[in-house]
């Protein structure tokens, strides 16, 4: 699985970076087959309490799944865009199955 990071007018500490490979890389729990996530961070203009928004994007061989989220940080954003992508990683596995 390649774990992609851009951090869009900032650069994203080490040990962000860090969290986010370590929340990302659960996912394949869920489904195996993950080839590439592209993680993008973005702090939003003006800077208000909630001014960070992370999206995550799984691309896998027959489709992509797509969560954004704007929290006051980035890895509370992070947290919630990945139990979102769980949620849509088991129902897309349990769609496949009953097929």
């Amino acid at each position: 699985m390649d774990i992609r990071i851009q951090s869009i007018h900032f650069d994203a500490s080490e040990q962000l970076q860090a969290f986010i490979q370590k929340k990302v890389s659960k996912l394949e729990k869920y489904y195996e087959d993950i080839k590439k996530v592209e993680v993008s961070l973005k702090v939003i203009k003006p800077e208000t309490a909630a001014n960070k928004e992370a999206g995550i994007k799984i691309l896998i061989p027959n489709g992509e799944f797509y969560a954004s989220k704007v929290c006051d940080t980035f890895e509370e954003a992070i947290d919630l865009n990945v139990e979102a992508l769980e949620k849509q990683l088991v129902k897309y596995k349990e769609k496949q199955r009953s097929k």
